[in-house]
């Protein structure tokens, strides 16, 4: 079954006026991202053809024909706000999921030219249509947007970006590059695109060749479990790219796993840092949620780092949008961490210690 962004059709990748066309010529082939392509038709028109676009997803296969760039767009992420600023795009977007929590000041600073549309279960499907979009971009978790029957009903354009699902730190930030075929500014995306992979892997096999390999723990505990990402998860590989080692190595399928308290506990009488402990802002907060964890080295030593140094008005963390397309920065800001007493000046951009 393939899914257009106006409906579902047996074959082919149509939009509003044609559901027969067939995309069987490559003009973009993700190096790092799994979940797009972008082909075209015998006549040249583009289309952008997603692949399982959210958790779960088995054989799903959706497509959007670019007939022409989309001018007004509707993001229902804050991470799609953060692509289309990098592409100079901001301009474009009408319409947001959750306008407190997003931290980009140029779309802030557009005021009232930007609407909140709510969020999946709640949207305001008058307000949506007033905005006229060409299209919504759309995520989905663990099955299909709530909102897509309503967008087929209203006959709204959507596709779904499933950037958040790419457990390469690239894979991510490649997505951008979908975004520009849709907004008429691949070429653009794609020099973009390349300029980051570069400045990325020269990070990478510089901190790579580290001797010294602090063992990191990741994470806090969510209602008596601490969730730990596989081996080959986005976190767990700009550990390792940044020069660090992640500490727990029994968890390499491809979802997080839960362990106890008590596993976590010995994980951390282990660990040399602790990054990412939930929403915390200071080390109190951690033992709070924690305080069994309060005599252990990494603790105690002010080992504890979270990504949360940038922030929206209304708590939204920077590292989730903008962050996206900037894996390089994530990277040196780790590499600051697991090396605090290399020779360089750096500041980290998102990550800083808990006092």
């Amino acid at each position: 079954m393939l899914v257009t962004a106006m409906g579902v059709v047996s074959m082919g990748c149509g939009g509003k006026n044609d559901t027969t066309a067939v995309y069987d010529t490559t003009i973009y082939t993700p190096e790092y991202a799994k979940g797009f392509t972008i082909a075209c038709d015998n006549d040249s028109v583009p289309a952008v053809m997603i692949n399982n676009p959210w958790q779960g997803a088995d054989s799903v296969s959706m497509c959007y024909r670019v007939e022409k760039p989309a001018e007004r767009i509707v993001a229902m992420s804050s991470t799609f706000v953060a692509m289309l600023e990098s592409l100079g795009a901001v301009d474009r977007i009408v319409g947001v999921s959750g306008l407190g929590y997003i931290s980009s000041e140029a779309l802030r600073s557009r005021g009232d030219k930007v609407a909140d549309v709510g969020y999946d279960t709640n949207v305001d499907y008058e307000k949506l249509v007033m905005l006229d979009p060409d299209i919504v971009l759309l995520y989905g978790v663990n099955g299909p947007s709530p909102i897509e029957n309503k967008l087929r009903e209203l006959a709204i354009p959507y596709i779904y970006i499933g950037d958040y699902l790419e457990e390469s730190p690239l894979g991510k930030t490649e997505w951008v590059v979908a975004i520009g075929e849709i907004i008429g500014k691949r070429k653009e995306s794609e020099d973009i695109f390349a300029g980051i992979a570069e400045r990325y892997n020269t990070r990478k096999e510089r901190y790579s060749k580290s001797t010294v390999r602090p063992k990191v723990m990741i994470n806090a505990p969510y209602n008596d479990s601490w969730w730990m990402p596989s081996t080959s998860n986005y976190m767990a590989q700009l550990i390792a790219d940044a020069g660090g080692d992640y500490i727990y190595k029994e968890n390499t399928g491809n979802a997080s796993k839960a362990i106890d308290i008590e596993e976590a506990y010995m994980l951390m009488s282990n660990a040399d840092v602790w990054i990412n402990p939930g929403q915390a802002f200071t080390k109190a907060e951690v033992a709070a949620m924690a305080p069994r964890l309060t005599d252990t080295r990494v603790f105690t030593g002010g080992e504890v780092y979270n990504n949360n140094r940038r922030s929206s008005p209304a708590g939204g963390n920077d590292f989730y949008e903008s962050g996206v397309m900037h894996p390089d920065v994530i990277l040196d800001d780790l590499n600051r961490v697991f090396h605090p007493k290399r020779s360089d000046s750096y500041q980290p951009v998102y990550y800083r210690r808990l006092q």
